[in-house]
């Protein structure tokens, strides 16, 4: 009887079975994010390794320590309008493409990366929030309802990650994030009226994320631990 052959990983691969590492080929909607059918990469799944040192993770980095300077920038400015600042908040933004892009196009997935790009989006559009909330750039009540958001999402991140709910990013919230993140931008570069419709668009897909989430966790079974 002939053994089954190893594969790279030093895994028994039985006749006939797929090798571990090949993945589908990719297309323009493939790499460019907008086609994101089938499973989720086994290598971004709870339990999985965090495997910190990856070139999609150093985008990641990258763009985290962007944020502070960001902020620095923008509060030295003299009323929130520096083009400075509002090109590296433009930059931490558009380069989360950049790092789902590289993740496709070297398979480097990791569990870190799945929960670290979700945050840092978070923190950019917070940040640009808060900017826009000391100048006064945009309507303080569509602020505090987007901020208000945000909490409750990471209020709801934790309570889902104890009781082992997984929530999976919906359209709804991919689709939020952009006006959320433009609201911001476009307030510092002057152009108000944009700035305020993007800003109600993303608290009304923001706050129907939600609803989506709290719905499709609650159908979920639990699993205390």
């Amino acid at each position: 009887m002939v053994d089954a052959p190893l594969s790279e990983g030093g895994v028994r691969r039985e006749p006939g079975d797929a090798p571990a590492d090949r993945r589908a080929p990719l297309s323009f909607r493939r790499l460019s994010g907008l086609d994101r059918s089938g499973p989720p990469p086994a290598q971004t799944a709870p339990g999985a390794p965090l495997r910190p040192w990856t070139i999609p993770n150093a985008i990641g980095f990258l763009r985290l320590a962007l944020i502070p300077l960001f902020l620095v920038l923008a509060f030295s400015s003299r009323n929130g309008r520096d083009t400075a600042a509002a090109v590296l908040f433009a930059v931490v933004g558009w380069s989360d493409y950049a790092d789902g892009i590289a993740a496709r196009l070297t398979g480097q997935y990791s569990r870190l990366g799945a929960l670290m790009d979700p945050l840092i989006d978070r923190l950019l559009v917070i940040s640009g929030l808060a900017v826009c909330w000391h100048f006064n750039l945009l309507p303080r009540t569509g602020i505090a309802l987007l901020v208000a958001r945000e909490l409750i999402m990471l209020l709801v991140s934790q309570v889902a990650l104890r009781r082992g709910i997984e929530l999976s990013i919906n359209w709804l919230g991919r689709a939020g994030v952009w006006p959320a993140m433009a609201a911001p931008f476009f307030a510092m570069v002057g152009a108000h009226g944009v700035a305020v419709v993007c800003l109600w668009l993303g608290l009304l897909l923001a706050y129907a994320a939600t609803a989506s989430y709290l719905r499709d966790g609650l159908s979920q079974p639990r699993h205390l631990t």
